[in-house]
């Protein structure tokens, strides 16, 4: 009967000690310096004040494959997770004429260029290897602009200023390396024309509209 007993005991102590070995190998996951591989699907648009609703044809949008890289530093402040990030990403996305309609969203000619952001996260632990968070911030795109003028071809960029919300859950898939998926929508409300020739001026474009949706998945190491 001892050794029954014993061996209940045992047992029981094996069994509560898994999930506690469990807790311990993400216990602080969500804390200090990280990196990251970010790949996903990005989209710009026309925004609603310049939507062109009598051109059926135009869906007035471009899209492609996101892809870039992010660091950031996070702190848990007691089942609260705090956060500060930033991010160069890059996209495949660039107007096409589609069966003779310009697919154009406000910009002209463009193709899609660098985006930095930077910005802030804060989250909530759903279960100790998963955080549930809303992150928020300034980015910066780049459209990279073609266009001719008498004849002659020309280059410049459109620099976009605006902001980015977006909300995501991250896996702690061991105590260093995560996996997340996020969501993210950025406004960009005002834009400049940098032409890559130096005898024409730069060209402030003022109050823009432009719309971005991004759905990325993420790799990363913690430090």
């Amino acid at each position: 009967m001892k050794k029954t007993v014993a061996l209940m005991v045992a047992t029981s102590a094996a069994a509560l000690a898994v999930p506690a070995a469990a807790q311990d190998a993400t216990a602080g996951t969500f804390t200090g310096p990280r990196a990251e591989v970010l790949l996903g699907y990005d989209i710009s648009k026309a925004g609603s004040t310049v939507d062109d609703d009598a051109n059926a044809d135009n869906d007035q949008s471009i899209d492609g494959f996101g892809y870039g890289v992010g660091v950031g530093y996070d702190f848990n402040a007691g089942g609260v997770v705090l956060g500060v990030e930033g991010e160069w990403t890059d996209s495949t996305a660039k107007t096409e004429f589609t069966d003779g309609d310009f697919e154009g969203f406000g910009l002209g000619n463009v193709e899609t260029g660098r985006d930095l952001y930077v910005g802030a996260r804060v989250g909530v632990l759903a279960q100790p290897d998963l955080l549930l968070y809303a992150k928020g911030g300034y980015t910066n795109a780049r459209y990279n602009l073609e266009s001719s003028f008498d004849g002659e071809q020309y280059n410049a960029k459109i620099d976009t200023d605006g902001y980015r919300v977006g909300a995501g859950a991250e896996y702690a898939l061991s105590t260093n390396t995560f996996a997340k998926l996020e969501y993210r929508y950025s406004n960009y409300s005002d834009a400049e024309v940098d032409f890559e020739n130096e005898n024409i001026a730069d060209q402030d474009l003022g109050e823009i509209d432009t719309d971005r949706h991004q759905v990325m998945v993420g790799f990363g190491y913690r430090f």
